[in-house]
């Protein structure tokens, strides 16, 4: 095995390794627009413009990915979106 091979298999192992978990939303009747914005603008720092289109993709497929990194810096922003009464889980 070459050099190059094991460097290329090395970075395989550890990509495999950091995957994504990922915060999805979920739609529901419950929730306002504004309150969805507002959420999403203080828990997951989303800009307005990115937690206005998160909103409405929420809308209109029933769900988004609003938030991805790793399970312990993903599980106290679920939370807080819980909390807050929005439907939404870590996958």
């Amino acid at each position: 095995m070459s050099t190059k091979e094991k460097v290329r298999e090395k970075v395989s192992k550890k990509e495999v390794t950091s995957i994504n978990n990922e915060i999805v939303v979920y739609n529901d009747d419950v929730n306002t627009f504004d309150h969805v914005i507002d959420t999403l603008i203080r828990v997951c720092q989303h800009t307005a413009e990115q937690a206005e289109q998160c909103s409405l993709i929420v809308h209109y497929n029933g769900k988004c990915t609003v938030k991805t990194g790793s399970y312990d810096k993903l599980k106290p922003q679920c939370t807080q979106l819980l909390e807050a009464g929005l439907s939404a889980e870590i996958v």
